[in-house]
């Protein structure tokens, strides 16, 4: 009978651990939002402050990508051209003034929120007083931006419309179908906060998730099964 039970339970557990390895992939999140790159050796590198604290130099490149990601280490990176001669070209220069070179990617159509299409990407200098920051930069040239009550960057040139930072499930790698968080403040005003993160292990409601529960019921009810079954026959 003891072995029978143990054959009993271990049936049950191999198709517990597929439920919650598969549970565990459904709950994999991103975050949908525009993170903010600088350009350093002709490689683009994500920012190490928020754009409304960094302040360029004149000469510099600088960049903005809407999509989805999981976090910093798989974010989108702006795409098209990146040299501040070509961006800056028809923007001469200025005494008391700088020119920063701004790539906007506005990303694909698989970052989009629902019902919106992304504009052209594009690339824009902006010539601003010596002391702006990125934020103000950006603001001389891709109104309207929008932010929200804690000052993340939600929208350039009114894109998306809607949202900022939400959470999106099924993250992939360059941004597909997956998103980010974004808190207001830390080393970027555009990287997701850890508790956004750690609110990610669990579902919407802050519980476990479905999957885990119906297969630790399937567990407790066979056992309690192999149980009465014993003491029946004793």
């Amino acid at each position: 009978m003891i072995r029978r039970l143990t054959v009993l339970l271990l049936t049950a557990l191999v198709p517990l651990s597929a439920v919650l390895a598969g549970a565990g992939q459904a709950q994999a999140v991103g975050y949908r939002y525009w993170s903010f790159w600088e350009r350093d050796g002709g490689q683009w590198v994500y920012a190490t402050e928020g754009p409304s604290t960094a302040r360029p130099a004149d000469g510099d490149v600088q960049g903005f990508r809407f999509s989805v990601s999981e976090d910093s280490g798989d974010a989108a990176k702006p795409r098209g051209a990146a040299d501040f001669d070509t961006i800056c070209a028809d923007t001469p220069a200025q005494d008391g003034r700088k020119r920063v070179a701004l790539v906007l990617d506005f990303g694909t159509a698989a970052d989009a929120p629902s019902g919106e299409t992304p504009p052209d990407g594009r690339t824009v200098c902006a010539r601003v007083a010596e002391n702006a920051t990125t934020a103000q930069a950006l603001a001389a040239v891709a109104k309207p931006l929008r932010y929200n009550t804690n000052a993340l960057l939600c929208a350039i040139e009114g894109y998306p419309e809607s949202g900022c930072g939400e959470q999106v499930s099924g993250t992939a790698p360059g941004g597909e179908t997956s998103g980010k968080d974004s808190p207001a403040t830390g080393r970027d005003a555009s990287e997701p906060s850890d508790a956004a993160r750690s609110a990610d292990s669990t579902d919407g409601d802050g519980g476990p998730s479905l999957g885990l529960v119906a297969g630790i019921a399937v567990v407790v009810f066979l056992g309690a099964a192999a149980v009465w079954q014993v003491r029946r026959r004793g």
